[in-house]
């Protein structure tokens, strides 16, 4: 039997360069015949020779040696055998999946739409404090992750094998359309980042406050400040932010 299946990808890269990935893991998570998402049993890792030296400040992150790379295949070598296996996928995904997003173009990829667990996460538990991947795996102590599957963090396995279980989680919690639909926008943030009212949920912001935070620099809180107006009745008339993907399907 064919399953449904969607890749969570997760990217090393050697630090700022438009071809500079070191390492992509994956970890698939599989529809079966109860109709529930489950966490499958492929996953891995490869290296990848990202064409130039490593950065000090990345190594640091992920550990990840020139000595390691030395001899890899180079990005576009290994990249669409990851990111179209056989037997297809129904969707990509990743954690702030913007990210790989710049690497994984719609050629690598064979226009496979992407879930952001990220934007996912800030819609389905918008009560937890923080959203970051590792956070959220111990905030929330997903079912079933095998704590050292999961390490060491900033690893691509690691952290795509981590990330899977938040995905299974949101797709036995929301339909896929609406995790697409979701990540095909800016995130909403439940609170305010950062500012005087950092902390708070937009519902307790004076209107002008919004008004102003409506008309910020980043994207993200443009529109959880937007969707506030709009849930006041009085959002702002103005070109919708564009989807971060073209198309959803």
């Amino acid at each position: 039997m064919t399953h449904e299946r969607i890749r969570v990808i997760d990217l090393e890269t050697a630090g700022g360069g438009p071809h500079d990935v070191c390492e992509i893991g994956w970890q698939d998570v599989t529809r079966d015949a109860d109709g529930r998402w489950h966490i499958d049993a492929e996953r891995g890792s490869l290296f990848v020779d990202p064409g130039r030296a490593i950065s000090p400040d990345t190594m640091a992150v992920h550990h990840i040696r020139d000595a390691d790379v030395a001899g890899a295949p180079f990005w576009k070598q290994v990249a669409p055998s990851v990111l179209r296996p056989d037997g297809g996928v129904i969707a990509l995904a990743a954690h702030r999946a913007s990210f790989e997003m710049r690497y994984c173009s719609s050629l690598l990829t064979g226009g496979a739409p992407w879930i952001c667990t990220w934007k996912g996460a800030l819609r389905l538990w918008p009560h937890l404090p923080r959203f970051s991947n590792q956070m959220l795996r111990y905030q929330r102590m997903p079912k079933g992750l095998v704590h050292h599957l999961g390490l060491p963090a900033h690893r691509a396995m690691p952290d795509a094998y981590v990330t899977a279980h938040h995905l299974r989680d949101m797709l036995n919690e929301a339909p896929l359309d609406q995790l697409l639909l979701w990540s095909g926008e800016p995130g909403l943030l439940p609170r305010v980042p950062s500012g005087p009212y950092r902390g708070k949920g937009w519902d307790q912001l004076p209107e002008a406050a919004v008004r102003a935070l409506a008309a910020d620099r980043d994207v993200d809180i443009r529109f959880s400040a937007d969707a506030e107006l709009r849930r006041r009745g009085d959002g702002l008339l103005r070109e919708p932010v564009a989807p971060t993907q073209p198309s959803l399907l």
